[in-house]
């Protein structure tokens, strides 16, 4: 298995209950979209499976490793070298060259030597220029990552994650400023590179009918718990309607690529078994 996460709960210092009695599980080259409402703890199961967080109850074991036991500080760092993370807002140095943000995902794998001399001059340009590639940024190989948009810095995560050839792959809002063409591009993208690799992937998107129309199995999260972890053609509209209903039950519209940004969410159109995947 790629993770397993029984009874798994996540308990800030604040004492706010971010995950409860989580129970999830994946296998090796397995492809999951994440959905739910914003503050439903999709990033925090994101984090929670990255080890950024430990599990404040529960069991836990991610690519073999048994969590919360806390391992050295060296089992932690090999583990987190082979998780790839594409964040919502990438955490990239803006100063740097893009050659050099791409190439910070093998940091991890590289001895220390190799990781201080790409700081200083890369080591592999041809490396990154093929990941920049596959996400239409080519050009921007030696841009400085202050001269991109949000969209392109966006995409730079993603071409790191890319270059970085991790086991597990988490994806938090991955396409979030990029436009609906592009987003459903970037998505295949992330879901081919995983089954090409059998790598696992798991993907929060805000958009349910690019979840449902790109990945297989459809998890769906409100209010740190799992209400429904189904194929996406079995994925009922009732079902949906009740994971974005307001806080008092009155029905809410579903977010989807479309609505990205616009004033006036649609609703998803039809049976989810009506569906197409990203192949």
């Amino acid at each position: 298995m790629s993770f397993v996460l029984d009874d798994v709960g996540l308990t800030h210092t604040n004492g706010f209950v971010a995950l409860a009695g989580i129970r999830l599980s994946a296998a090796q080259g397995e492809s999951i979209a994440l959905i739910g409402p914003s503050g439903a703890g999709k990033t925090s199961l994101l984090t929670a499976i990255g080890t950024a967080h430990l599990p404040s109850s529960g069991r836990m074991q991610v690519l073999g490793q048994d969590l919360p036991a806390v391992p050295s500080a060296r089992q932690l760092k090999a583990l987190r070298s082979l998780i790839g993370t594409v964040h919502q807002s990438a955490p990239i140095a803006l100063r740097q060259r893009v050659v050099t943000a791409v190439l910070a995902g093998r940091l991890g794998q590289w001895p220390l030597w190799k990781a201080l001399a790409s700081l200083a001059y890369p080591q592999d340009i041809a490396g990154a220029r093929e990941a920049l590639a596959r996400v239409q940024l080519e050009d921007k190989l030696f841009a400085r990552c202050d001269q991109l948009s949000g969209g392109q810095l966006q995409r730079v995560g993603i071409a790191r994650v890319l270059y970085q050839q991790a086991r597990l792959i988490l994806a938090d809002e991955p396409v979030s400023a990029l436009d609906p063409a592009l987003s459903l591009a970037t998505v295949q993208l992330l879901v081919q590179e995983a089954a090409a690799r059998e790598a696992t992937l798991v993907a929060s998107l805000h958009a349910v009918d690019l979840a449902l129309r790109c990945f297989a199995r459809i998890v769906g999260i409100r209010d740190g718990r799992i209400a429904f972890d189904l194929p996406a053609a079995q994925v009922s509209q009732a079902q949906l309607q009740a994971l974005y209903a307001h806080a008092d039950g009155s029905a809410a519209a579903l977010p989807t690529l479309g609505s990205m940004g616009s004033a006036t969410p649609h609703l998803v159109p039809g049976p989810a078994a009506e569906v197409i995947t990203c192949r």
